[in-house]
């Protein structure tokens, strides 16, 4: 099975570093970013499969740097996370795309949780394209015999 390649996005550099951490301890492969502008930058040039990106952030928000990583990126699965959670924003970040909503401070079992399970609906996306890309260029049985009997 692949390994998950997760990014944390947020402009608080001790949570960044704190958990980190935590996540590396349990055999996870993390990127940092300070802000939305950096995520994006990684995400050129680097394969991420989930990330986790705090809402409220100076410069580029969380919501448009979510906008931002579906438009150009758009089977990353984005995690969203803040300290400030309202329904609105929830729904707000729920219908431009992200995977789940957390609240802070979340526990680093909970975030490992959700990352897996953005991480395994990623996974069976990227299954279904495969699959219908594989029978673009298979042919059915009904074709081949066609094929054959009418050369």
């Amino acid at each position: 099975m692949a390994k998950m390649k997760m990014m944390l996005v947020d402009d608080e550099e001790r949570f960044l570093s704190t958990t980190k951490k935590l996540l590396a301890r349990k055999g996870y492969d993390v990127l940092t970013a300070i802000s939305g502008n950096d995520a994006l930058e990684i995400l050129k040039s680097r394969n991420v499969d989930v990330v986790i990106l705090d809402v409220k952030m100076p410069g580029m928000d969380g919501m448009t740097t979510l906008k931002e990583i579906k438009r150009l990126f758009p089977l990353v699965e984005v995690i969203m996370l803040t300290g400030h959670a309202t329904v609105d924003s929830a729904v707000e970040g729920l219908h431009s795309g992200a995977t789940d909503y957390l609240m802070k401070p979340t526990d680093v079992n909970d975030l490992i949780k959700k990352a897996d399970e953005a991480f395994e609906k990623r996974q069976k996306l990227e299954e279904k394209i495969r699959v219908a890309q594989t029978r673009r260029f298979m042919k059915s049985p009904r074709q081949i015999i066609k094929e054959t009997e009418n050369p």
